[in-house]
C-alpha cells in the first residue's frame, strides 16, 4: 500500500468530536483525512465530552493560542444525589442522598451563586501538572495534592430542564473553567452531591454561530480533497475580535523582514490583524502590536 502523501494546508476545522474519543485521536483522524502536514487542536475535550473542537492546520497553528483563551459554551446534564471520584460518569459513585428532591425553584436560587466571577479548585482528574506530573496520573495512583483556587467567570448559567434528580444546564464561561467542578460545587451547595452525567461543548468563541462537522461527514469526502477543503475556515477567522490594519506592499515587506514600522496615522495601542494590500487583493499576513504608534510584528504567517 502506498504511503499517504501529506500536503501543506492552512485553515481551521470546527470538528464535532464524538463521545469516547480523545481529542488527540480525533485530531489525528482529521489530519489523516485532510492529508495535512501540520495540525494541532486548541484545548482538549475529555473523551466523555462531545462537541466543538477547533483544529488548526498549517499556519493556523500560529493563532491557536488565541482559541485557548477563548470563551466557551457547554450543555451539561447534572446528576444529583451522588458524587463521583472523577466528577463525571466514568468515576466510582458514592450515594449522598437517595431522594434529592431537586426543584427548579431550589436549583434556580443556588445557580445565582455561581454566575459572574467565582473561585474554582481544579479537579485532580485534569491535565494540570504538579512537579511535571499530570494530576490525573497522580489521581489514578490514589494520590491527591493541594491545588490552588483560580478565578473563572461564568458569563451565563441557564437552567434548561429539571427533574427530582437531574438537571440540564447551559454554561457560557471563560477559559480555565471546569464544568465538572462547577456541577460538583452546585451539588455541594444543594447539600445532595452531583456529578456530570453528560457534557457537550456547543461553541468556542468566536465561532459561536458556525456549524461543526463530524468525522463521519468528513469521511464521506475522504477521496475528494477539494470538497474537504471547503469545510475549512480561513486562518484569520480565529482573530475577528482583533481590529484590522491594512498595510501597503512596501509596509508589509518591512514588517515581514522583522522591522518596526512607524505608522502615519494615529493608531491605538494593542494587537491587530495585519493585511497586505496589493491593488485589489488583500492578504492576511499575521498579527502585529502597536505601541506609541509603532507597529511591531508578533506572529507572521508563511504562505
Amino acid at each position: 500500500m502506498a504511503r499517504r502523501q501529506f500536503r501543506k494546508l492552512d485553515g481551521i476545522l470546527l470538528l464535532d468530536k464524538p463521545l469516547g474519543m480523545s481529542s488527540n485521536k480525533a485530531l489525528q483522524e482529521a489530519r489523516f483525512l485532510f492529508a495535512a502536514e501540520k495540525a494541532g487542536h486548541t484545548g482538549s475535550l475529555d473523551p466523555l465530552a462531545s462537541g466543538m473542537l477547533p483544529l488548526c492546520f498549517g499556519e493556523a497553528t500560529k493563532v491557536s493560542g488565541f482559541l485557548l483563551d477563548a470563551d466557551k459554551r457547554y450543555l451539561t446534564t447534572a446528576r444529583f444525589g451522588y458524587t463521583s471520584t472523577t466528577g463525571d460518569e466514568e468515576g466510582e459513585k458514592q450515594l449522598i442522598q437517595a431522594c434529592p428532591n431537586i426543584t427548579s425553584e431550589k436549583l434556580g436560587a443556588v445557580l445565582a451563586q455561581f454566575r459572574g466571577e467565582i473561585q474554582q479548585i481544579p479537579p485532580m482528574y485534569s491535565a494540570l501538572k504538579k512537579d511535571g506530573q499530570p494530576l490525573y496520573k497522580l489521581a489514578r495512583q490514589g494520590i491527591e495534592v493541594e491545588r490552588a483556587a483560580r478565578t473563572v467567570v461564568i458569563h451565563d448559567l441557564k437552567l434548561l430542564d429539571c427533574s427530582s434528580d437531574s438537571a440540564t444546564l447551559e454554561v457560557q464561561c471563560s477559559k480555565g473553567t471546569y464544568i465538572r467542578t462547577l456541577v460538583e460545587d452546585i451539588g455541594a451547595a444543594l447539600g445532595v452531591g452531583a456529578y456530570v452525567a453528560s457534557l457537550r461543548r456547543t461553541a468556542v468563541s468566536p465561532f459561536n454561530s458556525l456549524p461543526m462537522y463530524s468525522l463521519e461527514t468528513l469521511t464521506a469526502f475522504k477521496n475528494q480533497q477539494e470538497r474537504l477543503d471547503e469545510f475549512l475556515l480561513p486562518v484569520d477567522q480565529a482573530l475577528t475580535h482583533l481590529p484590522k490594519l491594512d498595510l501597503s506592499e512596501a509596509e508589509s515587506l518591512l514588517i515581514q523582514q522583522g522591522q518596526k514600522l512607524v505608522l502615519e496615522q494615529k493608531t491605538e495601542s494593542g494587537l491587530y490583524r495585519l493585511y497586505k494590500k496589493n491593488n485589489e487583493q488583500v492578504q492576511f499576513i499575521g498579527i502585529g502590536e502597536v505601541s506609541n504608534n509603532v507597529l511591531r510584528v508578533k506572529r507572521l504567517l508563511a504562505y
